[in-house]
């Protein structure tokens, strides 16, 4: 989903036909997805389970539901920066894809909310830096790094609040992970050197 959304923001960037965008992005994107879906028995039980996932409370619901309690007992203040309990074996894995509901219930509503707004902040300078790169290749680049990141967290967003079925997906900066957290920084480092490059030009 996320290759497919990057192509897609990348295909309207630079510029392509609407016909074109079609046929590629949607007319393969879409009907891909979906086969991808259908085939794998996992995944198809996944979209089951986000449709009703109290249906299966103590089955496939279960990671889903204990991340929305979390996020519930969270409420606007949060119960405070590491006292959550839901982290304690109710969400499985909780430094990885479900991090987020474990930052609601300790930051709350408005915890969220900043984190929310950091991360608008970081897609909209990074749609600025894409519009005043000196080149095409540069622009399209720094388009590219900013899809990849927003495209990220709206999943992972999505995915903790169910409103998308789970897809493993981490929060860019916020999910445990050395290699990822790697490449992240080497995809800021040059997303800036682009901006050096537009402001040097």
């Amino acid at each position: 989903m996320v290759i497919i959304g990057i192509v897609c923001v990348m295909m309207i960037v630079a510029g392509c036909k609407f016909k074109h965008f079609a046929l590629t992005g949607l007319g393969v994107g879409i009907p891909g997805l979906a086969a991808l879906i259908a085939l794998e028995p996992y995944r198809l039980k996944r979209f089951v389970t986000f449709m009703d996932p109290w249906q299966d409370i103590k089955g496939d619901g279960w990671q889903v539901v204990q991340s929305l309690y979390a996020i519930g007992s969270g409420g606007l203040f949060g119960v405070g920066l590491g006292d959550s309990k839901q982290k304690y074996l109710y969400i499985p894995e909780p430094h990885n894809d479900f991090i987020f509901s474990i930052i609601g219930e300790e930051l709350g509503f408005v915890g969220c909310t900043v984190i929310i707004v950091l991360f608008a902040i970081f897609i909209w300078r990074g749609i600025l830096i894409a519009m005043r790169a000196p080149d095409m290749f540069g622009s399209l680049v720094a388009v590219g790094i900013t899809a990849l990141i927003g495209i990220q967290v709206i999943i992972n967003i999505a995915v903790v609040t169910s409103s998308m079925p789970a897809t493993g997906m981490p929060l860019p900066f916020f999910s445990y992970g050395g290699t990822a957290l790697f490449i992240l920084l080497c995809q800021m480092g040059v997303l800036l050197n682009i901006s050096r490059a537009s402001t040097k030009s």
